[in-house]
Parts: C-alpha cells; sequence; structure tokens
C-alpha cells in the first residue's frame, strides 16, 4: 500500500510539474481580484457560484499565493465521486482555470507561495514551475500517522490533523533552527468527538480548526484558539453564527492580505461549497 501511495505520489507531482503545459487551461472572462468577485460583507457567501463552487460538486480547502494571483483547491467530481486538485491562475488580469492532479492531502500554500504541502508530503516552487513531490521527513512521513493536511506559518510552524490517532491536532515548531517533533496540542484544544483540517496565522498568533464536540451549531463547527504572551494556547472558542449553522463547516483559511475568512459547507445532501467572508469578526474573539 506504501509503495502504490508513494508511486501515485510521484506521477501526481509529475503531473502538477508539467501543469503549466500539459493541462488545459480554461479562460473565465474574469479579471480583477479574487477571480473578479464582488467582495462579502458580514453575512458568509458562496465564493465564485457557478465557477469554482458548482451546484453538484464538492469544493473544498482554498488556498492562495501572496499576490492574491494564484489559488489552489480541491473538488469532488460527482459523477465519479473522484476528487481532484484544480487551480485558477491570473494572467495579463484574466482568470484562467484548469485540473492540475488526482488529489493528494488537501493542498495547503505557504505564506510565502513556494511551498504546496499535501499532508505529509509537498512540492516546491521552481523557475519553471513546481518540483516533485518531497517528503517532510522521517518526522511526519510516518505510516503511522494520517495527516490530511498541514498548515505552516511564516516562522515555519507546523499545524496538522492526525485522522489514525484519536482525530487529534498536533503542533512542530521551529526552536534554534532545529524542526522540533510534532506533539499533540493541548487537551482543551483536541476534545470532543474530533478535530481536523487545522489552519494556523501566519504569525502564529492562532490555529483555527474543524471539530464536532458539544455545545455547537449541530454537525462539525469552525473553532480558533489564540496564542498567549507566553506561548501557550487560549481556550477553544466556537466561531459562531457568523460561519457556523447547523450544516457542516470545515477547511478554515485565512486570505493573504487578511480581508476575507474562507471555509468549506457541506449540507446535509452532500453539496459542499467554499464559503467566503469578511475577516473582522475573528477580531471580536480575541483576549
Amino acid at each position: 500500500m506504501i509503495k502504490t501511495m508513494n508511486c501515485f505520489l510521484i506521477a501526481t507531482s509529475a503531473i502538477i510539474a508539467s501543469s503549466s503545459v500539459g493541462a488545459k487551461e480554461v479562460a473565465t472572462g474574469l479579471h480583477g481580484p479574487y477571480l473578479g468577485q464582488t467582495p462579502p460583507g458580514k453575512t458568509a457567501i458562496v465564493f465564485a457560484p457557478g465557477l469554482l463552487s458548482t451546484p453538484k460538486d464538492r469544493e473544498y480547502t482554498i488556498s492562495f499565493t501572496p499576490d492574491l494571483k494564484e489559488l489552489y483547491f480541491t473538488r469532488m467530481d460527482a459523477n465519479t465521486n473522484k476528487w481532484w486538485t484544480m487551480t485558477y491562475k491570473q494572467k495579463n488580469n484574466l482568470w484562467y482555470g484548469s485540473t492540475v492532479a488526482p488529489r493528494v492531502g488537501r493542498p495547503t500554500l505557504s505564506p510565502d507561495g513556494n511551498t504546496l504541502h499535501l499532508g505529509k508530503k509537498y512540492i516546491s516552487r521552481t523557475d519553471s514551475d513546481w518540483s516533485q513531490v518531497k517528503s517532510l521527513g522521517p518526522m511526519f512521513d510516518n505510516k503511522d500517522w494520517g495527516i490530511m493536511r498541514l498548515s505552516s506559518s511564516s516562522s515555519g510552524t507546523y499545524i496538522l490533523d492526525d485522522y489514525k490517532n484519536g482525530d487529534l491536532l498536533r503542533i512542530s515548531e521551529v526552536k534554534n533552527g532545529v524542526r522540533q517533533t510534532p506533539k499533540p496540542l493541548p487537551a482543551h484544544i483536541n476534545t470532543g468527538k474530533w478535530n481536523a483540517h487545522p489552519f494556523i496565522a501566519r504569525d502564529d498568533s492562532y490555529i483555527i480548526w474543524d471539530g464536532e464536540r458539544a455545545g455547537g451549531f449541530g454537525d462539525t463547527d469552525l473553532y480558533i484558539s489564540f496564542r498567549k504572551s507566553g506561548g501557550s494556547w487560549g481556550k477553544a472558542l466556537n466561531l459562531g453564527p457568523t460561519v457556523n449553522t447547523a450544516a457542516s463547516e470545515t477547511g478554515g483559511y485565512m486570505s493573504p492580505d487578511g480581508k476575507y475568512f474562507f471555509f468549506n459547507r457541506t449540507t446535509s445532501m452532500g453539496n459542499g461549497d467554499i464559503y467566503w467572508v469578511e475577516s473582522e469578526f475573528i477580531e471580536t474573539f480575541r483576549p
């Protein structure tokens, strides 16, 4: 199984690395930031309805480069139930979309846009496009760990989930230039039925994740924890009705410019779309 997965990752990286020449790009006719969409207000709305967020397919986990000219997300084809990594790129102010490769993990860009994390693996940007898939090393590339999403901060801190070991969240920091062994976050964060798909702020000031626990809005909700001055993590706070509903909300992400908060919402009918909302509400939770 491991050998098969490694072969799959190598094949996937080859597709990603050649995406600029091998994948068919479709012009959207849209220009301007954020796929030319009208920005949201204080109420969350579907992002790019009919284009990125489609009526039948399920879209998930969006991530932008810092210049906002390139984005990645995943989509499950409703006809085949297969997941794909998708991209939109802005060229000469116009947006072009393409299918990159079969999905590996939850693709998440580093704050500088030069690394695309793929769960336990990653690819790095080259002069022409992307490198082959690389391993994060034995600390992470562990067959006993199930990493779906790994997010990084500007300082190099990693936050990751582990569905094979109690659906908990782990953190790995860099201290004195040395990568630290990932360790579970505190019990007040790793509590409830499960926790997954974490995102860490580029300045390490907070983490956002989804989980299911008592006192929620009915299904999976989004939570936040702010880092205290001493380095410990504050209590887990439900992000409230601005984003959470009786449906399932997951995959939280802050745009590189800090203006918008993105997340996925999946209804009881199984349809999942990417939503966005002004990010100011996040600050109302900061201690």
